[in-house]
């Protein structure tokens, strides 16, 4: 079978180039995949994704490995359809506004971007899934790196696209 999914482009919004106290070195990714193959279960596209080289990035300012063992703080060996949970719109948002707003208001600009660039990608998808707390035996040689580390998968069927988002810190 031929592949599902095909890698369209990358929104990366950091949270230092608003003007707040604390921004807490924060940041939001988001790459967004095509799927040619609608007709693919969920499982498969988790599958996909995971075998994907955009996804063999450890989000610490390093990028993409094509050939990398490392995904976010985790070992990527570890990362598995089955590590993904179902949410629903309701906790996937929530998750993600009490994530942005943990050290305070966020700037009006910053507020908006997310509006712009996130919450839509929530509510527009079918089906979520967020990866689960793989825990501390699951990380790479320097995975802790991150205090934060939040990732959805989000299927838009109707738009035939699914997007990575990872927010997160460093």
């Amino acid at each position: 079978m031929q592949k599902a999914l095909t890698y369209l482009d990358q929104t990366f919004i950091n949270f230092r180039e608003f003007p707040f106290g604390d921004h807490a070195y924060r940041w939001v990714d988001i790459k967004r995949f095509g799927v040619s193959h609608p007709d693919v279960g969920d499982a498969c596209l988790l599958t996909e994704l995971i075998g994907h080289e955009q996804f063999r990035d450890d989000y610490a300012g390093g990028g993409v490995e094509v050939d990398g063992l490392r995904h976010g703080p985790y070992w990527l060996r570890n990362v598995t359809p089955t590590t993904y949970g179902h949410v629903d719109e309701m906790t996937a948002s929530a998750l993600l506004r009490d994530w942005a707003a943990q050290f305070g208001p966020l700037p009006a600009a910053l507020s908006a971007q997310l509006d712009h660039d996130v919450h839509p990608l929530i509510t527009g998808a079918t089906d979520r899934y967020r990866l689960a707390d793989l825990g501390h035996e699951a990380f790479h040689d320097w995975g802790r790196v991150h205090s934060d580390f939040h990732e959805l998968v989000l299927v838009d069927r109707p738009a035939k696209v699914l997007s990575l988002l990872v927010a997160a810190d460093d």
